[in-house]
């Protein structure tokens, strides 16, 4: 003979009604300041390199190899003049940033608005909620092989890295 107390042990009732969920275990809620760790990491990577970059002339041979493309084909990828146009911001020279590499000037306010998203997400706790649509994606890719291309042609010497 069993009791109600003993099926009710087992499991939920076949009558609908349904016993008490369990209790779920402690655990942290994620963000706060231990959710921004990962931020800061790449924060401080990122200032360390530009804090070096700043320091270590690019003008001047020797400091840095030469661009592998550049040394095989002659032509100018889209990150040519990349080290000397972060130098330049580096000693905020705007002027000759943009006579480097124009797309740095793109790609860093980009790079630290999405930063500071991140960390945002990460203090919170709050998930993604937005991803771009792959017409941006493919928009920003056309955009750079556009400039990969501009920047070799003849006459376009203002996008080379002179």
């Amino acid at each position: 003979m069993t009791t109600p107390a003993r099926t009710r042990e087992r499991g939920p009732a076949l009558d609908g009604a349904s016993s008490p969920a369990p209790a779920a275990p402690a655990t942290h809620a994620p963000g706060g300041w231990r959710g921004a760790r990962l931020p800061a990491l790449v924060a401080g990577v990122a200032a360390s390199a530009v804090g070096y970059l700043a320091a270590v002339d690019p003008n001047q041979a020797g400091h840095y190899p030469t661009c592998p493309f550049l040394f095989l084909t002659g032509w100018y990828c889209p990150g040519c003049g990349s080290l000397r146009a972060i130098h330049d911001l580096a000693h905020l020279d705007l002027a000759g940033a943009l006579a480097r590499n124009p797309l740095v000037l793109v790609a860093v306010p980009y790079l630290l608005i999405t930063w500071g998203l991140w960390l945002h997400r990460s203090v919170t706790g709050r998930p993604r909620r937005w991803l771009a649509p792959a017409w941006v994606l493919w928009t920003v890719l056309g955009a750079v092989l556009a400039y990969w291309v501009l920047r070799n042609v003849p006459g376009w010497t203002w996008l080379s890295p002179a």
